[in-house]
């Protein structure tokens, strides 16, 4: 290791270090096929850029829907966006992270510089990779090569390998106690739940929610709604295997569509009077997100979007949904300034705020990364 050595050196310290690594990753060719467990070269860390060592990963239904095709992004590519690990190397001029630091990556950066990092009321940055598709680090080229062809990053991130690289912009520093396994969860899944029903939303206590889809975001969304003090809280799937933790997480209702002859939002109407006050998306189906929207009361109900929407479809509905007086937003990260919140989230998961072992189903050797796959898409 670089600070092990006591001699001075005519030229940058650094240089010393910062060498190509050959590590395992795993890599997706194209869309529909297995990942493929490969040997890849990820290059140093460029000026204000910082490479990781990731300790753990979650799996997400936005690394699925690149799978699928839903989500488009360039082959081949290295996925995943959830994790925690520690600092091996950074480039030149970065100040705010170093060696051996513990950090969580983060797919929504937070540059502090453009406009939506300076108005208090986004979290989107512009130097966000999310809906450019580009899938290269902000200078436009990329830091993993394998079998000698270039190989793309995902939402500037890219946690199914060994070792990444990310802009300093996109990493937080957080707790060196914390618990990588569990925390990586606060890189998105956690994080995107809890913060759409405490920071989109702003649930009120006392107030009536109906979530939709209870897997790794849904659930959070039931913890946000609990922890903001909501009275009822509906949690809605057609896999009722889910409904036990969502209880468990404060759900005080759990519904199956597929027991009902009627559309679901016309049985939460009448289990409601005239609808809820917040109902949430967590799915990422056109069809749901509109039945999200008609479930909310008539006047002032608001309906967020949290799951991502598939690309290349459009939603249909009745604009009087809408001009009664719902509201209709969408959820970004739980609208949390990511560098400024994660550090504060994993904070309040050390003093034991919440809890995030209950959303943790399966723990994999990350060789095993098609099974886990495996057991998402079968809502295990």
């Amino acid at each position: 290791l670089c600070g092990d050595l006591k001699m001075q050196v005519p030229f940058p310290f650094s240089l010393l270090c910062l060498q190509v690594i050959k590590c395992k990753a795993a890599v997706l060719w194209e869309a529909n096929k297995l990942f493929s467990i490969e040997e890849v070269q990820v290059a140093p860390p460029k000026e204000h850029e910082v490479r990781i060592k990731i300790v753990a990963t979650g799996i997400c239904r936005s690394d699925d829907h690149v799978v699928t095709g839903t989500l488009v992004m360039p082959f081949p590519i290295i996925l995943g966006h959830e994790a925690a690990g520690v600092v091996e190397s950074v480039g030149q001029g970065v100040t705010s992270i170093k060696p051996g630091d513990k950090v969580i990556p983060l797919f929504v950066p937070q540059c502090g510089e453009c406009k939506n990092c300076l108005n208090t009321k986004g979290n989107l940055c512009s130097k966000t990779d999310l809906g450019t598709s580009a899938g290269l680090m902000p200078d436009g080229t990329t830091r993993f090569t394998c079998k000698g062809k270039a190989v793309y990053h995902f939402l500037g991130t890219s946690t199914f390998t060994e070792y990444t690289v990310v802009h300093e912009s996109a990493v937080a520093k957080i707790d060196s106690a914390a618990p990588l396994e569990k925390v990586c969860l606060i890189g998105c899944g956690f994080s995107t739940g809890y913060g759409a029903a405490l920071q989109t939303a702003k649930v009120e206590p006392g107030s009536t929610c109906a979530v939709f889809g209870l897997g790794g975001v849904g659930l959070p969304v039931v913890m946000g709604c609990k922890a903001a003090g909501a009275s009822r809280i509906i949690a809605v799937d057609i896999n009722k295997d889910k409904f036990a933790k969502a209880k468990e997480l404060g759900a005080t209702d759990c519904i199956n569509p597929k027991d009902f002859s009627k559309p679901i939002h016309e049985v939460l109407m009448e289990m409601t009077g005239q609808g809820v006050d917040y109902s949430f998306e967590v799915i990422g189906r056109t069809d749901t997100m509109t039945a999200a929207l008609a479930c909310c009361h008539y006047n002032y109900g608001v309906s967020v979007i949290v799951g991502v929407p598939p690309a290349a479809q459009n939603i249909t509905f009745d604009p009087m949904l809408l001009f009664t007086g719902r509201s209709w937003k969408g959820s970004i990260f739980g609208g949390w300034k990511s560098k400024d919140a994660v550090p504060k989230l994993v904070a309040d998961y050390m003093k034991k705020k919440f809890v995030l072992d209950p959303l943790i189903t399966h723990t994999l050797p990350w060789t095993k990364i098609n099974e886990g796959f495996d057991l998402l898409r079968t809502g295990k």
